[in-house]
């Protein structure tokens, strides 16, 4: 089945270059060039992925983000201007699944559009439940429960998550974690892969401040605790 993408965006002729790439790319790809048009479209009909501008004529690309992962977890690559880190940052603490920045190549956006849709759609996970104490973390349905009760995670969240628990006990550095959940080498200094922990912490931990699942360990990357409460 093609996967149909929404595409946010203002710029007509970026828009159209990338909705004529994506489509011979096999994705069938809508247009809307205003954040209020997407929001709409959005709301009525079905998309398995969206591509978002940060830089919108009439509302901020955050605030769409904001807004759809209220109700959804439809997966969302960023496109933000070259240097706006903190956009970035923010983006993904509000739920966005990568970022993109521009100028980019088309190949490449096709590339992480379809890594999202792979982590969203399971990936070819085994249908198994990891179980850490009070964690379960549900490979089949891509949900993590705490006490029974579901903790929203995005996708890639829930893919950096994964990662960890298969490997608990063992010290994982940024690049090997980043090299496992997207099979591509983390960009240097690229800090994004903190702010998803932080994100899984806030959604796993009992105190996100002094965490007991996720540990930092310092110079060295994250280990994901074998034994728990």
């Amino acid at each position: 089945m093609t996967d149909r993408i929404l595409l946010i965006e203002d710029d007509a002729r970026l828009a159209e270059m990338v909705q004529t790439y994506l489509g011979t790319a096999g994705f069938d790809v809508v247009v809307a060039p205003t954040g209020r048009a997407g929001l709409a479209l959005h709301a009525r009909e079905s998309f398995d992925a969206l591509i978002l501008d940060l830089m919108l004529p009439d509302m901020d690309g955050l605030d769409v983000c904001r807004t759809i992962r209220a109700s959804a977890q439809t997966p969302i690559v960023m496109l933000t201007a070259r240097g706006d880190a903190m956009d970035r940052v923010i983006g993904l603490e509000i739920g966005a699944d990568d970022y993109l920045p521009k100028p980019f190549e088309p190949r490449e956006l096709s590339a992480r559009l379809r890594a999202v849709l792979r982590r969203a759609k399971g990936g070819g996970e085994p249908a198994e439940v990891l179980r850490f104490g009070r964690l379960e973390i549900d490979l089949g349905a891509r949900q993590v429960r705490l006490d029974g009760e579901p903790r929203p995670l995005t996708s890639h969240q829930f893919a950096l998550l994964v990662v960890l628990a298969r490997h608990a006990g063992r010290v994982m550095s940024r690049d090997a974690i980043m090299d496992l959940v997207k099979n591509e080498p983390l960009e240097a200094f690229d800090r994004s892969i903190d702010v998803h922990v932080s994100r899984i912490r806030a959604a796993i931990e009992d105190d996100p401040k002094q965490p007991r699942r996720v540990i930092t360990v310092r110079g060295a990357g994250y280990v994901f605790a074998k034994a728990q409460e």
